[in-house]
């Protein structure tokens, strides 16, 4: 998997990496064919035999029917085994044919589906693993919406590839290249010719207007996207649009996106039109040179009735299909489209990965070390410009500065959301690039600024933070935290659902369930990331004794806005324009009159006014 360079834009990130129709294909053969897989592959073998033996069956019907036909005309059938059997006998043999056909078609559906269902889920689970691997970069630029869209379309696509293009367009071209012989066959070279002339000509102008028409699709597609996106923007800032009074702004907005998506949808429509009249036109003048032929052959005593009958069934049996082509092929040329945009999200390379055979970090102590760090979001932008400083084991540091000095910038790096630019940031000597993620992450509780919580019970919330975690342990968590006493005041106690983002819940109470969930992780290594600066000051106070208690025993670093809350820190970092440009104790820096006391005494003078 290709590795993007360090100085990788977001844009470049954010891009697309579509895939082309045969690519598409390509990429689907793993998932019907896979190594080592017996049993899928002896499905899709069973299923191709059925498949050949219902269109056998199929082809032949005609030939019943033709010889039912000349018995009751007063002609002799034209096989020799079928003389000797009545027109009834003919006619229970042509059921039988056509349900045979039938029967075969089913038995191979049901034996494919199952091949067809497995393939859809690995690959659900391929994209849904990749997307969680893909950097935090890659997130900051797309739009959750349209990514979610592109997801639902490209699975959809796969499952109508699966069942119609090889349950449907494959059987129906094994029967044209049949019936075209048999065309040859029976009554001659240009008979076949009609057949074939007509079904290429049918074929090159499906092909042809839909791939007119999928450039359409494509941007009515992008601008379905679109309009999805900005309901979902609107719907997650409901309370926004409401603070400002902004419905009839947001309805504007999604109505200028929907007039976009209106006028290609049109455009999709009357392009359909046009190519349902063109095919029709071939369709019926290819059925009707082909009938007056078998008309004058049997004027001519050239073909029998029964032959015209033949001749008439065929068409119609291949000509009924082929009005169905004109429809799947256009829902195929799409799913490919949508199949690529999904296969072009799984081809985005991750940009943060494991070296091979990374080893697992072992936490001793729990001591932070940043070298000369130097990082930027740009390449052209730097917002950490070779700052150095350890925090020792079950060290309390805190990190303070004006914003865009570089502070969350920090804790990023330190659960490698990103890879620094220079230098290296070491745990107990171990350099996150070269060890894996997973232990990284396991080793390392974060309480950010705003906790989101997932649309589920607050029980579920808190045991997030270990897998298989007991309800005991849970419920300790909440002690801890003290959030207990609330949760079993509620209604329905652990099991009251939070709604979205935990919209249900205040402030302080999101945070305390998310400090609870971090206590259950028990991690040896804390960042707080401005973790209380979003409320209120009674509130701070009340959580600040919580973090207090969670960080005994482990290295913190906290990440500040209110230099109030880590007053009493083992260190204070001042972080300005990416620089370190002072650290120590509080009193110490006080003492000192330089920026930190400058911050102090601001900050002092705004809560007093307050």
């Amino acid at each position: 998997m290709r590795k993007l360079s360090k100085t990788a834009t977001s844009q470049d990130i954010g891009s697309s990496h579509t895939t082309t129709g045969f690519q598409t294909l390509k990429r689907m053969v793993p998932y019907l064919w896979p190594k080592g897989e017996f049993w899928v592959k002896r499905r899709v073998v069973i299923a191709l035999f059925m498949l050949i033996c219902s269109k056998i069956v199929s082809v032949s019907t005609p030939f019943f029917y033709k010889a039912g036909v000349d018995i009751l005309a007063g002609d002799a059938p034209s096989s020799a085994f079928l003389l000797g059997i009545s027109a009834a006998g003919l006619t229970v043999a042509y059921g039988m044919a056509r349900l045979g056909a039938v029967v075969f078609a089913e038995l191979r559906d049901a034996v494919f589906v199952r091949v067809g269902q497995r393939a859809l889920r690995k690959l659900a689970i391929e994209t849904f693993e990749h997307i969680h691997r893909l950097s935090m970069r890659y997130h900051i630029a797309r739009k959750t919406g349209g990514l979610s869209r592109i997801i639902e379309r490209g699975v959809k696509g796969v499952d109508f590839l699966l069942r119609f293009m090889l349950l449907s367009i494959g059987p129906l071209i094994l029967e044209l290249i049949m019936v075209s012989i048999l065309f040859w066959w029976l009554f001659g070279m240009a008979y076949m010719v009609v057949v074939v002339v007509t079904i290429s000509l049918y074929v090159s102008y499906t092909f042809k207007v839909t791939e007119w028409r999928v450039a359409i699709r494509r941007k009515m597609n992008d601008q379905d996207s679109d309009a999805n996106q900005k309901a979902i923007d609107s719907l997650l800032n409901f309370e926004t649009v409401k603070y400002f009074g902004a419905e009839a702004r947001e309805t504007l907005r999604y109505d200028g996106a929907m007039a976009k998506y209106e006028s290609l949808a049109v455009r999709t429509g009357q392009s359909l039109s046009i190519l349902n009249a063109g095919q029709a036109f071939i369709i019926t003048t290819g059925l009707v040179i082909v009938m007056v032929m078998a008309a004058q052959g049997v004027q001519d005593k050239v073909l029998t009735v029964g032959d015209f009958v033949m001749v008439n069934a065929y068409m119609i049996q291949i000509t009924l299909p082929l009005n169905f082509l004109g429809t799947v092929y256009r829902e195929i040329r799409q799913a490919l489209v949508d199949m690529g945009d999904m296969f072009g999200l799984l081809n985005q390379p991750a940009e943060i990965t494991d070296k091979l055979d990374a080893p697992d970090l072992v936490v001793k102590g729990g001591q932070i070390s940043f070298d000369n760090v130097q990082f930027g979001y740009d390449s052209d932008r730097k917002i950490l410009k070779g700052i150095s400083f350890e925090v020792g084991s079950g060290e309390r540091v805190a990190i303070v500065g004006p914003s865009g000095s570089g502070k969350s910038t920090i804790g990023r790096l330190l659960f490698r959301f990103y890879d620094v630019t220079a230098g290296n940031v070491r745990i107990d000597g171990q350099d996150l690039r070269d060890i894996t993620q997973i232990s990284l992450h396991d080793h390392i509780g974060v309480v950010p600024q705003d906790t989101v919580l997932f649309n589920d019970t607050v029980y579920y919330n808190i045991a997030y933070g270990r897998a298989n975690a007991t309800v005991e342990q849970v419920e300790a968590a909440a002690k801890a935290a003290k959030i207990h006493d609330f949760i079993v005041s509620l209604p329905k106690g652990y099991e009251t659902q939070v709604g979205e983002r935990g919209l249900k819940l205040s402030g302080g109470e999101k945070q305390r369930v998310g400090i609870a969930r971090t206590l259950l992780k028990n991690p040896p290594i804390l960042l707080l990331d401005e973790a209380t600066s979003a409320l209120d000051t009674q509130t701070e106070r009340d959580i600040q004794d919580s973090l207090r208690a969670m960080g005994q025993g482990r290295s913190v670093i906290t990440i500040a806005h209110r230099l109030s809350t880590i007053s009493d820190c083992d260190r204070i970092i001042v972080l300005e324009k990416g620089e370190i440009v002072e650290q120590g104790r509080h009193d110490m820096l006080l003492a000192r009159g330089g920026r930190y006391a400058q911050m102090w005494m601001r900050q002092s003078a705004e809560e007093d006014a307050a």
